[in-house]
């Protein structure tokens, strides 16, 4: 039986992946754990408990005495937040998956999950359908964080034969949580502001198209990329993984079908710069011939899901 520990289960992707898991693998196999408390869903379906990855004694203590056998490391400092705290950012990233790591090469963990993020790209890197292997020059704390971080994941599996999977995850739009942190919190903050006010200013230029997706997607791709055969995966850094391009614009405009009097303004902050780093488009093609990906929700989809719950999460009427 598998026992899985879930480390930043309260966060936007550990919320989600938390209840998802526990379907499959029985609420009481899958242990959620967090420095601050969960969604009540979370808190109320199966075990959960404080604990801070940082304090590498609890960590090895919780592990062994639940008999955990996977781990999904997904506490992080995000892109915008780390730009503030550089190196208090570094240390929690990089401690935090070195612990990981050597603490499934010590017990025998079976498979580590680890997100990166499209953070890890730069100025230098294509920005059009960006390959799998290509220039990786971040100019954030968060992206040579992530870079860094891949570089280990590959070194532990081929050093210590830890089977620890990743997927670079783009910007990722969820109801469930709020936005914390990252650059792309954006395509999350303007459905709460549409719906509240019928009004957003966005911290991007109207322009700056990035990859993105919806949650689902990015739950069952985080799934699939655990369940898939060990010698099927060719990528031991870090996958790529793409949904769905779209601008600040682009998502305005999609809002104003639902809500016609919507309006949104641009005041650029220092996330633009970030934003101008990234990729526009991502090539994951590897991703879909060595186990499978595809995702499901266009960007029309995904916007009418994201008001429907916000609404029904607010208690507002956007109509």
């Amino acid at each position: 039986m598998e026992k899985i520990l879930i480390i930043g289960a309260s966060g936007q992707i550990g919320s989600d992946l938390t209840i998802a898991l526990r379907n499959i693998f029985g609420n009481e196999n899958v242990f959620a754990t967090d420095i601050k408390q969960p969604p009540q869903d979370v808190l109320e379906s199966g075990p959960f408990q404080i604990l801070d990855v940082m304090n590498e004694n609890a960590l090895m203590d919780f592990v062994v005495k639940n008999k955990i056998t996977q781990i999904y490391h997904l506490a992080a400092v995000l892109s915008g937040n780390a730009e503030k705290l550089p190196l208090k950012a570094w240390e929690i990233n990089m401690k935090s998956l070195l612990s990981i790591l050597e603490l499934a090469k010590q017990i025998g963990i079976k498979k580590v999950f680890w997100p990166s993020s499209i953070a890890v790209f730069g100025n230098t890197t294509p920005k059009l359908m960006t390959p799998q292997l290509t220039y990786t020059e971040p100019n954030t704390v968060y992206g040579i964080s992530k870079l860094a971080g891949e570089r280990w994941c590959e070194y532990y599996f081929n050093k210590y034969n830890v089977d620890v999977r990743s997927l670079r995850y783009p910007g990722l739009i969820s109801y469930k949580t709020e936005a914390g942190g990252g650059t792309t919190d954006y395509a999350v903050e303007i459905f709460y502001e549409a719906i509240k006010s019928h009004k957003y200013e966005c911290f991007l230029k109207a322009d700056a198209t990035l990859p993105m997706m919806f949650m689902p997607d990015a739950i069952d791709g985080t799934i699939k990329l655990m369940e898939a055969e060990s010698e099927k995966l060719t990528i031991r850094s870090s996958y790529n993984m793409a949904a769905i391009s779209f601008s600040p614009a682009e998502i305005a405009e999609e809002i104003k079908k639902h809500i016609k009097d919507f309006t949104i303004t641009y005041n650029p902050d220092f996330r633009q710069k970030i934003a101008e780093s990234w990729p526009k488009s991502i090539d994951d093609s590897v991703a879909r011939t060595d186990w499978g990906w595809q995702h499901r929700y266009s960007l029309s989809e995904m916007t009418e899901i994201m008001l429907k719950e916000i609404s029904k999460k607010l208690g507002i009427s956007y109509n």
